[in-house]
């Protein structure tokens, strides 16, 4: 299924090869600001900005026999600049650097990259649920608690709720993203032993990003679960979406289904079978992200300044859930858009209990008449569970009893069952969401 992703622009920023252009960028950042000073040659930082190069291949190779993968790219660069003749210039590549300046300063260039995707895709898909959810704004259906009808709502609520809950994620989302947009050039235990302060914050600066305040040899990864965590709620939220549409979907409820193309097919045995099978996609996969944040829990707690525990985990956690997020976003945004809606069946639905799911307005009709509400409750109640038992039309077995009739006329108990009346402030929830 990722296979056929088709918006790979996510995955290229995970590959080996842009991993090693961003750790070559924020050498000849470090390089660049350290020559302005005079700590290393200005030739040097000319060097390593407009010649040095980094083959993957190259550094795998390396890599393979040292063990080590900064060491395995620095030999790697070095090389290339030798190659041309730039020996003297190759010895002040990484000059006072250590591994995880070069590594979690790149990381965040990465991640940068990746949340600048994730947010077009979360403006694409408020964008679509706010389409949709005026064009159902005034369209009647069933509400349910506990999967069991409750009271009338309309569909465009439903999406309405949706669209409020992705502008949480959004405002989460681009918090998180901007908590992570932090490099760290500090030394191999965070105390700037061989550069100044100064000189991260310049270095960053080149790079667009800021500086970590403190840190040991590594960026502190609370920053990293909360941005993991992010977009695990993120994934919820479509899972939700997606659970919602699956259940509209059911034989028994056809009011809202997943487009079905004429060349489709359900079932390799059931040749009438449609069945939600993007939804199930956009609800198994959201496991995997939610799984994801645990691990990145996980590498809250290292040991002293440092051990490499988280290294190896996010090297999965952070390429599956940034194009997961993407993938899903993209998923969701398309069964939105597409989604296809019958307001008829939604009608039926709404009426197929009798009238039942007015009891708590007859309730109060009763007790603002005069009734009180402990009598009210249990007349109103007896009515119902044998109406629910029997198969009785509700409406109609309220309309005999004179308990009732001799307090509410005809016309009032009209109003009572008169769905429209408990809908009145659709409009007041959607300027509120809207504006």
């Amino acid at each position: 299924m990722i296979k056929r992703y088709t918006r790979p622009a996510m995955g290229r920023i995970w590959t080996e090869d842009n991993k090693y252009r961003c750790w070559l960028q924020v050498e000849s950042a470090a390089s660049a600001v350290l020559a302005e000073d005079g700590v290393i040659p200005q030739s040097a930082a000319d060097a390593i900005a407009k010649k040095a190069s980094a083959s993957a291949e190259r550094i795998l190779e390396i890599e393979a026999e040292v063990k080590h993968d900064i060491i395995a790219f620095t030999t790697a660069v070095a090389e290339s600049l030798k190659a041309q003749g730039l020996g003297e210039e190759s010895r002040w590549l990484h000059y006072g650097l250590t591994s995880n300046d070069i590594v979690d300063t790149a990381q965040a260039l990465q991640v940068k990259e990746a949340s600048a995707l994730i947010h077009k895709g979360i403006e694409s898909l408020l964008t679509v649920l706010k389409r949709r959810a005026l064009e159902f704004k005034h369209t009647p259906t069933i509400g349910r608690t506990h999967g069991i009808h409750a009271e009338p709502t309309t569909f465009g609520l439903k999406l309405l709720n949706w669209y409020a809950e992705m502008q949480r994620n959004l405002a989460r989302f681009q918090a998180a993203a901007e908590d992570m947009r932090v490099g760290k050039l500090s030394g191999a235990v965070g105390t700037f032993g061989h550069l100044k302060p100064e000189h991260e914050e310049r270095i960053c600066e080149r790079l667009g990003l800021k500086p970590a305040p403190v840190a040991t040899q590594v960026i502190q990864r609370d920053r990293h679960a909360a941005y993991i965590g992010t977009l695990a709620i993120l994934g919820s939220t479509l899972d939700k979406i997606a659970v919602e549409v699956r259940h509209l979907q059911r034989t028994e409820v056809r009011e809202a289904q997943e487009y079905f193309s004429e060349k489709q097919k359900g079932s390799s045995s059931m040749p009438h079978k449609k069945n939600p099978i993007t939804s199930e996609q956009i609800s198994g996969l959201a496991r995997v992200i939610r799984g994801n944040s645990q691990a990145a829990l996980e590498n809250i707690p290292l040991w002293h300044e440092r051990d490499i525990s988280h290294s190896s985990v996010e090297r999965v956690i952070f390429p599956d859930s940034t194009i997961l997020a993407d993938y899903l976003l993209a998923k969701t945004t398309d069964l939105i858009d597409r989604l296809l809606v019958y307001p008829e069946r939604m009608k039926k639905n709404l009426e197929s209990t009798g009238g039942l799911i007015f009891s708590g307005q007859l309730l109060l009709d009763l007790a603002e008449a005069g009734m009180m509400r402990e009598d009210a409750y249990r007349v109103v109640q007896g009515h119902a569970m044998r109406a629910w038992k029997d198969d009785l039309i509700f409406r109609d077995e309220v309309a005999k009893d004179p308990q009732i009739t001799t307090l509410l006329s005809s016309d009032k108990l009209a109003r009572t069952f008169d769905y429209m009346r408990q809908l009145g402030n659709v409009d007041a929830i959607f300027k509120r969401v809207l504006g």
